[in-house]
């Protein structure tokens, strides 16, 4: 299968938390056989900060973000594909982009909503019944979704989605994996992630209070947005950290900490590309507490689960490092036997092809 895909971007993690989702499900679909051409827009200064040259499995065309022309021209190459995606949130060109791709259906061929951030876009249509992409929603053959479970396929289905199918967030075994520590990442708890409005105070509650209620402990701060952001003294910001890099962050502090953006959280079943890395990593994962994420990694074994930053500080007074390597390899395993790109490929398969798995099943 031909596959055209329009997103922000897949060489550059700047900004752009979906690059880890991205590069996971083309690599995925593209060892089972099919050809993709990924479009992206030349903006956020993302092509200044490549985190991986173009891949030998996808054809990545940049196109300029500075007039319509580029997007038109790309939208025009990629007339003829078998499938034709458009990604949420790429950044430029949304809304021309959301109605442009659905004239390139060619008889017999498909085209794609991929929903990066579901919870926004449900929410933001649901606030303006005249939004423009509402009226779109029928026309498109299938609505993939980074996450949301039920919630969001019934939120879909009721604005006229065809067919709304999950495709979560995994593990490619090949890019994340262990790996030495680094004398940079070490601490008892590391949090990788951009500051961002609507997880900010998540942050607060269940990184930063921990950090200032445990003086002595080493906590490591990674991502972009913090460097102007007051944080308690045992935390350590180490700015932008590369997607190279990733592997080494997990494997270096006693625990790794996910800390859902407060959207996500709501709807639920909204595992992000970080716990899998961190699993792939064999990392030690406290995770704040979401609505599935039992379907995903069984807590108390495989995953420590938070309801509130003081069960945080609980969780790392009693982590031994014995406990905390036990628990990332049963995440390690645990994500290898069921939580997979491959896996989510094949689901992808199938729903194009019209059996959709059950809905909101990992």
């Amino acid at each position: 299968m031909e596959i055209a895909f329009f997103g922000s971007s897949l060489v550059s993690a700047f900004w752009n938390g979906a690059a880890t989702y991205y590069r996971g499900v083309v690599r995925a679909l593209h060892r089972r056989g099919h050809r993709i051409a990924f479009y992206e827009p030349d903006a956020y200064d993302r092509q200044a900060h490549r985190d991986i040259p173009d891949p030998p499995w996808a054809r990545v065309v940049v196109y300029s973000a500075r007039g319509e022309e580029g997007v038109r021209r790309a939208l025009e190459e990629a007339r003829g594909a078998d499938l034709v995606v458009k990604a949420s949130g790429v950044g430029v060109f949304d809304a021309l982009l959301e109605e442009a791709v659905l004239s390139l259906r060619r008889p017999g061929g498909l085209v794609a909503f991929w929903d990066v951030d579901a919870p926004a876009t449900l929410e933001r249509v649901g606030a303006d019944p005249a939004d423009p992409f509402r009226a779109l929603i029928p026309r498109y053959d299938v609505v993939f979704t980074y996450g949301g479970g039920a919630k969001v396929v019934a939120r879909y289905r009721s604005l006229g989605a065809r067919a709304c199918v999950p495709v979560y967030n995994a593990l490619d075994p090949d890019v994340h994996h262990p790996t030495r520590a680094d004398p940079r990442f070490e601490g008892d708890l590391g949090f990788l992630g951009n500051r961002l409005p609507d997880r900010e105070a998540r942050v607060e509650e269940f990184f930063l209070r921990p950090a200032a209620s445990l003086p002595g402990r080493r906590f490591v701060l990674g991502g972009a947005g913090w460097d102007d952001r007051p944080v308690p003294e045992g935390v350590r910001w180490v700015g932008h950290v590369y997607t190279a890099d990733h592997n080494a962050f997990n494997c270096s502090p006693r625990a790794v900490l996910n800390v859902s953006r407060d959207s996500m959280a709501r709807y639920g079943y909204s595992p992000a590309t970080r716990v899998f890395e961190a699993a792939g990593a064999g990392a030690c994962i406290i995770t704040d507490h979401w609505e599935g994420v039992e379907a995903f990694l069984e807590p108390g074994s495989e995953v420590l689960v938070a309801r509130h930053g003081d069960e945080v500080a609980e969780h790392l007074r009693a982590l031994t490092p014995g406990r905390a390597a036990e628990v990332g390899l049963a995440a390690r395993r645990r994500v290898l036997a069921a939580h997979t790109y491959d896996r989510r490929a094949a689901r992808v398969e199938e729903a194009l092809a019209g059996g959709a798995l059950a809905e909101g099943a990992p």
